[in-house]
Parts: C-alpha cells; structure tokens; sequence
C-alpha cells in the first residue's frame, strides 16, 4: 500500500500541477496543506505512485495464483479506509471535479448542463473554476450522474470546496459499497473473495484513478455490479417463496447505471444473454431497465443526449487509433481526421474481440450458489437437499414410484439432489453467465473504443472480480499500469515546459504502440483459448 501512501501525500501538499486549486475557506473538506510543492516533484510522486501501484498489483495476482490466502477482510478493510480518507483531501490527477460541480450548479440556478458551459455563467465562482479547454464544454454524463452533481451543489451552495467534498463523499459510498457487493458476490471462497478485493478494493491503481481522480465512473460502477449481483439471497430461499422481484430491481439498477455513463449499457449484454432462453425474466429485467433510462433522460430534456453522440466520435491521444489517423494522413492527406474510418474499424475490432473473449474466458462455477452449510454432505459423498426444497420436490426412483426427497434410499437421494442442483444453481449460475459475457464485452470495449482514459478501466475491473481467476487479469492489471502512466500528468495546467514531453512523445507516439502490442497480445491468447475451449452446446 505504498503507493497510496504517496497518494495520499500528494493530495496533503495542497494544489500542485497535479492538484487543481480549490476556492473557499480554509475550513471548509477537503483539507490540505498549501505547500505549493515543485511540479518536477509532484510529477514524480505521481509516476512514483502509478509505478509502485502497478508492482503491487501484479504481485499480489501473482501471490495468489501461487497459493497466498490473504483475509479478505482486511483487504476490504484497508480499501475502504483508503476511500474514506481520500474523500476528506483535494482530488488529484485531473480537474474533472472540477467540471462536476458546475454542472450541479447550472441544474441549481436553473440553467440546462446538456445546453450549457462554464464559460456562460460569468462571474459564477464555481463555473470560474473550470479549467480549460472544458469551459465551453456541456456535460456529457447521464442524468443521474447530473442528479448527484445537483444534490452536492444544493448541499455546497457557492462554495467551490464544499462542493467537492460532498462529491467525494458520494464517490467514496460508491467505492465502499462496490467493494460490499463484490465481497458478498464472491462469499463462500476466501479465495475469489481475496482476489475481488485485490482487483477493486486494494487496487491501488483503481485506488488512485477513481479515489483520488474522484471519477464519475465508480457511480456507474456501483449501479451495474449491484445489478449483476442482485438476489442475495440463496437460491434455495428464492425457490422456496417464488419472489421475483429481483429481477424488476436489477433491471432497474442496470438502467440507472446506463443514466450515469451510457458505456454502462454494454453490461446489459450478459444479463441478456444469460436470460435468453427465459424470454420472460428477459423481459422483466430488460423492460425495468428501459424504463429506468427513459424517464432520466425525459426529465433531463432533449439536449441530454446530444454531447453524449459528440462524445463517441472522439480520439483520445494515447490509444493505437492514433497511428492508424496519423498512417492514413501521411499516405491520404491531412485534410481529413478520418474519425469515420477509425469508428468502423473499432467496430469491427470490438464484435470480433467481444466473441473471442466469449469463448476464451473460463465457465467457472459460481460464488453464489448455496454454500456449504446450506448442503450437508451425505454419507455416500453425494449432498442432500436442502429441507425448505425437499419439502415440496419429488423424484422418481429407479422403479418409477413417486419418492419424497429426503428418505433414506440412496438412488433417490442422488437423484434427487441432481434434480434440485440444476433449479437451485440456475440463478447463481446465471449471474455467473451474466458477468463472464458483461466482461467479455466490456473488456474487448475497453481495447477497441478509439476514446481511453485510465479511469474507463474500473469498470472492466469490477466485473473482472466477479467471475473466476482468468488470464485476462494479468491483461488488465497491464493495460491499466500503461494507461495510467499515460496521463502522469492528466491535468496539463502549469506542466513545466521541460516536461511537455510527457505529452508529446510519452503519451501521444510511445503508449500507442504500448498498447498496440498488448492488443495484439490479447487478441492472439483469447483466439487460442477459444479454440481449445471449443464451441459449447447450445
């Protein structure tokens, strides 16, 4: 946890190149201190944590590959002190917080944030702490992420660092309550839930980008993990009183994970196609998740989906869509961005990415299903029924008579606990389904997309956690580490000149290639693994 301690240490010094100043009394969270530290220095500390963060990433996936068993509990533990602690020191990393809390202040004086930027509310001394070049820029998030960025300016009023605190605080719930859900998602493995806190909760990296970055992302985390994990409770108890409620409450969280970030709806995909021999259940989780995305974007307005279609036809700078615009203008001619061709090549890259990830990715049983003390072992080695289940099943036994579960024969025990298995199981094993194709997908998204920030991978890394040990963790773990180091710093204000470079070369010609041959590598494994896997049974 080093590398949060040097987090934790540049957010203390107070504003920096990598702190934006925050406006307003001394008094008032985040506190810090003003020491105006050199920006050789915090760029430093800044790589330094990055760098000591992914060491620490990798080590502790490859510990527990090799048998370490760390208590998962004081992993959750040291994560979420970790949140908490942040959340009371200024935002570090880049000045999206900073756009945040205009966008809340635009909804409180009644001005609309899809139709309006920083630059039209003169005068305003949150909309003047905006830095450029997000002055001009509408918000580009999904009404609920502008709810929450409403609440915070109702709560912080005119003050800049009020405001932010309240942010951070909703960030850090968001962060814990992840971490809550991914620990219960996994119970009944001490070693999946080790690694679901190595690759969320003590993930300094994740750690770095959305605790102390303070992004909008864990927001939409949370909604679509609590999704994915809705339904608590054992099968056994869900068969037993035939709720389906679960169902309309996990659609309904998928949807307003969509109305935070729309990337969120790639989730969707695993629920439907766990779902898709159960058109009804289908329907009921793709209906209230409808539903959910409709009446946020009808009470935001009509601007609230314009920036977000702006938005999908950018490139960032570091991805490798960046050599193949720049290949293209040296042969073609600069006139063009040719942002059209890169779009449909990252098409093509995600769908055949997204079916090889399908088919590579491991079919493990799920954390969710009853644990052990729900299911006794039987004297033969085979487990008998749970009692709130045998009390109303029946089996046939091996002469055709109608036999209660539970009676000492020992072919009806069997067949009745294969029987009961495979309708006890079913809904773990959907949720199981359910994310393993949500990763597939969300990962191949991650790679393809031609707009990457280090902070769009804490999505594939929740879902990551919640399906069982992968290759495709030591992928993420690097990826993460090279994107990260991309943008050391994000923030770009007051970057000393002899560390333009950082920009120029580093971010925009190296990382691409960086990430270019991790691609290639991903590609090349999950096309491999796909074949051995072969294709399963319909």
């Amino acid at each position: 946890m080093l590398s949060v301690v040097v987090t934790v240490v540049i957010g203390a010094l107070g504003p920096s190149v990598v702190v934006p100043p925050l406006p307003g009394p001394a008094w008032q969270p985040p506190y810090s201190l003003d020491a105006r530290p050199d920006g050789h220095l915090v760029v430093g500390l800044e790589a330094a944590a990055v760098l000591l963060g992914a060491l620490g990433l990798a080590a502790g996936l490859l510990a527990l590959r090799r048998g370490w068993r760390p208590d998962p509990r004081r992993l959750v533990l040291a994560g979420c002190l970790a949140a908490v602690a942040l959340a009371f020191l200024p935002p570090s990393g880049s000045a999206d917080h900073l756009n945040y809390a205009a966008y809340g202040r635009m909804v409180t004086l009644g001005h609309d944030p899809y139709a309006t930027g920083a630059v039209d509310l003169p005068g305003d001394p949150i909309a003047d702490s905006v830095e450029i070049p997000w002055r001009e820029e509408p918000s580009v998030y999904g009404p609920v992420a502008t709810a929450v960025q409403a609440l915070a300016s109702l709560v912080g009023g005119d003050s800049v660092r009020l405001t932010v605190f309240v942010l951070a605080l909703f960030n850090a719930a968001a962060f814990v309550i992840t971490a809550l859900l991914l620990h219960r998602h996994t119970r009944g493995d001490p070693a999946r839930q080790a690694r679901a806190a190595l690759l969320w909760t003590a993930n300094p990296l994740l750690i770095y980008q959305l605790l102390a970055g303070m992004h909008v992302d864990t927001l939409a985390v949370v909604f679509v993990v609590g999704a994915l994990a809705i339904g608590g409770r054992s099968a056994s108890d869900r068969i037993a009183d035939g709720r389906a409620g679960s169902r309309w409450v996990s659609g309904a969280l998928l949807g307003l994970g969509i109305a935070v970030k729309a990337n969120a709806g790639l989730v969707a995909l695993g629920p439907a196609w766990a779902l898709r021999r159960s058109p009804k259940r289908l329907a009921i989780v793709a209906g209230s998740a409808t539903v959910a995305v409709l009446v946020a974007y009808a009470l935001a307005g009509r601007h609230s989906l314009d920036q977000v279609l702006h938005a999908s036809k950018s490139l960032s700078l570091a991805t490798p869509w960046r050599l193949l615009q720049h290949g293209l203008q040296a042969v073609v001619g600069t006139g063009s961005a040719y942002r059209g061709w890169v779009q449909a090549g990252s098409l093509i890259l995600l769908v055949v990415l997204a079916v090889a990830l399908c088919r590579a990715l491991p079919r493990g049983t799920s954390a969710s299903t009853p644990p052990d003390d729900e299911l006794s072992s039987s004297g033969n080695g085979s487990r008998d029924v749970p009692l709130s289940v045998a009390a109303s099943c029946e089996v046939s036994s091996s002469k055709g008579s109608a036999t209660q579960v539970g009676l000492p024969d020992v072919a009806s025990r069997e067949g009745a606990s294969s029987a009961v298995w495979s309708s006890v199981a079913g809904p773990g094993q959907e949720r199981e389904e359910a994310a393993r194709v949500a990763v597939a997908v969300v990962a191949a998204w991650l790679v393809a997309t031609p707009y990457a920030l280090p902070w769009y991978d804490g999505l594939g890394f929740a879902l990551l956690a919640m399906i069982t040990v992968t290759p495709l963790d030591g992928f993420m773990a690097a990826r993460l580490a090279v994107l990260s180091l991309a943008y050391v710093p994000a923030r770009q204000k007051l970057l000393p000149d002899d560390l333009q470079w950082l920009v120029t070369v580093w971010r925009g010609q190296v990382v691409p290639w960086l990430l270019l041959a991790l691609t290639a590598a991903l590609a090349w494994w999950a096309v491999r693994a796909g074949r051995r896997a072969g294709t399963p049974r319909a």
